[in-house]
């Protein structure tokens, strides 16, 4: 099976002599370990019924450019299941694609994401250490091993590890895994994330406008994080969004909104939100054949500009 998915850890340097030495050493970190590989072999996951799977592989691969691997059939859960898999890859973001021909066991399919580690073993401890629950202890899958993880606030993602490394070229622009999470657990998710990704926060305003998360006229807090994984939004709400918000877990960079959504159109997606424009970034929710729903944004290059000239905030302590 092609999936990806990725975790960072922190080790002391007794941990890292008795259990990872493939680990890579965090130079800016003394006694500090990353597992982590590169936002290049961080996947969405996204299942649709096998009789969707070819229809959204043309669909996203003629909205976003890139190919697709050799479809596949195999169990990737622990449990007896059947389905498709591929990878599809694009300069703006990677999908692993599952068409299960059998019911998808139980949690699968609600984890929103893979991260591909050096070390799941020591990836797991991180995880636990950090506050993350094991809700799928690690298993084998045909390239590899995988476990499912859930953080503060329900947000599930897959680790997995594979036993011949990957080589993909990185992307052309990075996309943003997009997380809602309540007020009252957003500061232990954010604090368990960045503990376990050695990441740091960006930018934060506890008023961003309202109309990102389809709210026009209200406000909403806002979080964003980057780390080896990539990039990362906390949208932090009440819960009482309008549809399509909420369903969307990745936001893909593109150059060219418009005529990113015009190639969209013509593959066979459709528009859920039309174009906006919020603090210099341009953005629309489209929903792909299969129902996969998805943001997709452009920043100007003014709004771009200022960004990379602002100071990151410092890493959690």
């Amino acid at each position: 099976m092609k999936r990806l998915s990725a975790s960072i850890l922190l080790l002391s340097v007794a941990a890292l002599a008795a259990t990872a030495p493939a680990v890579a050493r965090d130079a800016g970190k003394a006694g500090r370990e990353i597992v982590a590989v590169a936002p290049q072999y961080d996947t969405t996951h996204v299942y649709v019924a096998p009789d969707d799977v070819d229809k959204f592989v043309s669909s996203f691969l003629a909205t976003f450019g890139g190919q697709s691997t050799k479809q596949v059939v195999a169990t990737v859960t622990p449990t007896p299941s059947s389905t498709t898999s591929q990878l599809l890859q694009t300069p703006v973001g990677t999908v692993s694609l599952f068409g299960f021909k059998t019911p998808v066991p139980y949690p699968f399919g609600a984890e929103r994401n893979g991260y591909l580690v050096s070390d799941i073993d020591v990836a797991i401890k991180a995880a636990r250490a950090a506050g993350a629950d094991v809700i799928v202890t690690t298993f084998p899958d045909p390239i590899g091993r995988d476990a499912v993880i859930q953080w503060p606030g329900g947000v599930n993602m897959q680790i997995y590890w594979h036993t011949t490394k990957p080589n993909y070229a990185a992307f052309e622009r990075i996309p943003e895994n997009r997380v809602y999470v309540s007020a009252d657990r957003a500061d232990a998710f954010v604090r368990s994330f960045l503990t376990f990704s050695r990441g740091k926060v960006v930018s934060q305003t506890a008023k961003a406008p309202g109309i990102e998360i389809g709210k026009t006229g209200q406000t909403y807090k806002r979080i964003r994080i980057e780390s080896t994984f990539g990039k990362m939004v906390v949208l932090v709400t009440d819960g009482q969004l309008p549809y399509p918000y909420g369903r969307e877990t990745t936001g893909y960079e593109v150059a060219d909104l418009d005529a990113t959504l015009a190639k969209a159109k013509t593959a066979g997606a459709a528009v859920l939100v039309e174009p906006y424009t919020s603090e210099g970034r341009s953005a629309a929710i489209v929903q792909f054949p299969g129902g996969y729903i998805a943001e997709i944004h452009a920043t100007s290059a003014k709004h771009a500009a200022r960004a990379d000239q602002q100071p990151p905030e410092r890493a959690l302590k």
